[in-house]
């Protein structure tokens, strides 16, 4: 006979049994094969045109490997590097780099190239005759060149590149055969030691002053924590000559960036200094502003800016004292900086809130006012002294204005030439195109006779996007179009190559090729010469449809998304398929711009392993990128209706799914990434609308990001209900559907850290729901290895495969 103890240990053992979740396992799983080829495609080639008849075609890998993502890591100060190898972990590199001629369409492989290649940073040199890269390997960041005349490419000199910052560590200088370099400095020595015995405890005080701050992460946290981030980032700034010739510029320091000037006389260079903080990243510590001659010598200090830890979180506020300073495109050397008129807070009443000023060589006189603006400087495009373009806006109106202004002539008044919303995509007019100088800088491709400029569009229109180049004059400010894209293309304006835009390059596909880049005589009308030939990634899902869909929101407002169907689908034959929705819903203040089609027909379905497309494989429909708008016109916040408008956007778009003959509407399930989680774990609160919701990256707890989020701007204090009412943490008890949850276990993302999921998990738990967390070692707020996101799609698959496929009885209507 057993006895008590026992059988209560038994009957617990099979309790913690019991609760362990279906499909656990600890092991990297690969889903089915149709889906590994999809996601194992590789991504299309970036095209970086030079100065010349030569570009760079530039490919990327598909996915990294776990490895790389387990590479040695210190997150300080918001930043992420490697400290062995001084380079930042996470950023994007190519694998291969080739020349194109992009007149004739021919291709050049580059000898030498090292393998592994792991290149960034790719630039051109001011004529055109090379390309400079970095490249990380073993030891560190080196520095390469590449001749394009000979099709070679060699390293640089021996030295080390400091690219712990996410500035360029480098930069060509106009004569293109020196190069302006962050190095890592010669005898650095060894990081501080960290002391497991603390001296005392870590302490923060304040004294009453209002310090608002959002949920930033990798945050220095103690004296240690200082002394490593200060090691790291110290460089030595050096020209570097194509031959190796090493020139050092000062004293080695905790250089963010600095920039030769046009004409290569002078360096802005902006430095850390302490204190530092703990409650905001490196681009709020405080920074001197200088400019010094070329042998390193300070010439002016435009700034010494202090500790930036109070600065209001509204999407309008800013930094006090100089900020933005660079370089004037299109003259020799002048510094162009902005400084905020109302002390960088938006909530003060002002009548001015920025200013524009330059200071030219040599650097001695007082700043020359540009421009005074009524909301935020945004942007300047340089043309030439007679023509910039500044535009700004302000975020809690969608309001943007585009001036020109001649900075030959800075007194002059600016001449309006755009003032529109910014949420008005029909009416987007463009952004200029831009040439690179003989300096190596980037202005606006003016006309012959300067009286013109090239605008590339998106060509947002109630048929879809339709890419456009146009002529502006300048002085009638009126526009001829030049270029627009034609069904069955989607076909995007990716350069310009001469003052008259006779000759343009464009990206050309369809819903069935891939892009492919094409030159167009738009003088003589000859047909356009494709210049590339890339494959089709997934040819398996060539037959596949896509369908730019329209359809009504409850309250009138027109919605938008795109309807993929698997390949060789037919409704009258094959019937009803289960749908996932995948969305991320958008905040707006006319209901007008939130009715704005968005999208194409004619892209090409291309398949990124973090999309939904891969399950049009295992025989779903997918609905893309559905309107989820959420509208708050006038004096009314979005937010205050948000789960109301969430509900009706995701019922309307089922509606009209269910309307074609295509979804089964009790077969929909929804999905979505960071924000895209966030609204699939309400819609599962809140509604009946689906069988069960995969939330990838998400925050569900807005009390834990309580100075604002997303497009919200009020405080948790300001809008309590609101923050409560849209947080499904506070509604899991409601969540009776299966919902999926992964995130990454490093995600840095502001608000999304782990923590977000992990408390919903356990929420939904305790409350006796369906749930699966799924955490991704190394990941941060996308996915960048191989093994994560096949694991991801195969918990993905499964998850549909088991909750969603299968029909059952119709479900029920809204809760």
């Amino acid at each position: 006979m057993l006895c008590f103890p026992f059988m209560k240990r038994l009957a617990i053992t099979l309790l913690l049994l019991l609760a362990v979740p279906a499909f656990a396992q600890e092991t990297y799983q690969l889903p089915p094969k149709e889906i590994v080829e999809l996601a194992d495609a590789p991504p299309t080639p970036a095209l970086y045109t030079g100065p010349g008849d030569w570009a760079v075609l530039y490919q990327a890998p598909a996915l990294l490997a776990i490895s790389d993502l387990a590479q040695p890591e210190l997150k300080l100060a918001g930043q992420r590097f490697n400290p062995q190898t001084h380079e930042q972990t996470r950023a994007p590199y190519a694998i291969d780099l080739r020349l194109l001629n992009v007149t004739t369409g021919v291709e050049k492989k580059l000898s030498g190239l090292p393998s592994p290649l792991r290149a960034r940073n790719v630039m051109w040199s001011p004529d055109g005759a090379r390309v400079a890269f970095t490249r990380a390997s073993e030891q560190g960041v080196e520095l390469w060149v590449a001749d394009v005349a000979a099709g070679t490419a060699s390293r640089a000199g021996n030295v080390l590149l400091n690219a712990t910052l996410p500035s360029r560590p480098i930069q060509w200088l106009s004569d293109s055969r020196t190069l302006l370099a962050k190095l890592v400095p010669a005898n650095w020595g060894d990081a501080p030691a960290e002391n497991r015995v603390p001296r005392g405890p870590v302490i923060q005080e304040t004294l009453g002053k209002r310090s608002p701050g959002r949920t930033y992460q990798d945050l220095l946290q103690n004296p240690h924590d200082e002394a490593l981030f200060e090691h790291h980032v110290q460089s030595q700034l050096a020209l570097v000559t194509i031959d190796g010739n090493v020139t050092n510029i000062g004293p080695r320091g905790m250089y963010v960036q600095a920039q030769a000037s046009p004409d290569a006389q002078w360096i802005f260079v902006e430095t850390l200094r302490r204190p530092f903080s703990y409650v905001v990243p490196e681009g709020r510590f405080p920074r001197r502003l200088e400019v010094w001659s070329r042998d390193g010598r300070v010439v002016r200090q435009v700034a010494d800016l202090g500790l930036a830890d109070a600065v209001p979180t509204d999407f309008d506020a800013t930094t006090e004292g100089a900020r933005e300073a660079d370089w004037r495109a299109d003259a020799p050397a002048t510094l162009v900086w902005v400084e905020a008129l109302d002390k960088g807070n938006p909530r003060a009443e002002a009548a001015e809130r920025d200013r524009v000023l330059m200071l030219a060589a040599p650097f001695d006189g007082a700043p020359v006012t540009l421009a005074t603006l009524g909301m935020r400087l945004e942007n300047i495009s340089w043309g030439d002294d007679d023509l910039a373009l500044i535009r700004e806006g302000w975020w809690k109106t969608r309001r943007t204005r585009t001036w020109r202004v001649r900075p030959g002539k800075p007194s002059q008044p600016a001449e309006l030439i755009w003032d529109r919303s910014s949420e008005d995509r029909y009416g987007d007019p463009g952004y200029p195109m831009v040439k690179q100088t003989a300096r190596g800088t980037e202005v606006i491709r003016l006309s012959p006779d300067k009286k013109a400029f090239y605008l590339v569009g998106g060509g947002a229109s109630p048929e879809g996007d339709r890419p456009f180049l146009d002529r502006f004059e300048v002085a009638t400010k009126k526009t001829s179009r030049l270029f627009r894209s034609e069904a069955p293309y989607y076909e995007s304006v990716y350069d310009v190559l001469d003052d008259r835009a006779s000759r343009i390059i464009t990206r050309r596909e369809t819903s069935a090729e891939p892009p492919q880049f094409v030159l167009r005589d738009l003088v003589r009308r000859i047909a356009p010469k494709q210049l590339t030939n890339f494959p089709h990634p997934s040819p398996q899902l060539a037959q596949a449809k896509k369908e730019l869909i329209r359809y009504q929101r409850a309250d009138g407002v027109k919605l938008t998304a795109t309807l993929y169907t698997p390949p060789g689908y037919d409704p009258a034959r094959d019937g009803r398929l289960p749908v996932l929705l995948w969305a991320y819903p958008e905040e707006f203040k006319s209901a007008d711009a939130a009715s704005q089609v968005s999208g194409s027909p004619h892209r090409f379905i291309r398949v990124s392993p973090m999309s939904p497309l891969p399950w049009l494989v295992r025989g779903y429909a997918i609905l893309d990128n559905p309107s989820i708008p959420i509208i708050g016109e006038g004096n009314k916040e979005p937010n205050d209706t948000y789960v109301e408008q969430l509900v009706a956007g995701a019922k309307a778009a089922i509606d009209e799914v269910v309307r074609r003959g295509v979804g089964d509407r009790d077969r929909f399930a929804v999905g979505g990434h960071s924000y895209g989680a966030f609204m699939t774990a309400n819609l599962l609160a809140h509604s009946d609308l689906f069988r069960a919701g995969i939330a990838r990256s998400g925050a569900y707890n807005r009390t834990l990001t309580p100075f604002s989020f997303q497009a919200e701007e009020r405080t948790f204090w300001e809008a309590p209900e609101t923050y409560m009412q849209m947080s499904p943490f506070t509604h899991a008890q409601k969540i009776n559907e299966p919902l999926l949850m992964l995130h990454g276990l490093a995600d840095n993302n502001t608000g999304t850290f782990p923590i977000q999921s992990e408390r919903l998990y356990q929420a939904m738990r305790g409350l006796g729901g369906t749930v699966r967390l799924v955490m991704l070692p190394y990941e941060s707020h996308g996915y960048r290895a191989r093994e994560s996101v096949m694991h991801m799609l195969w918990e993905m698959d499964r998850w549909m495969e088991t909750y969603v496929k299968a029909p059952r009885a119709a479900a029920g209507g809204a809760k």
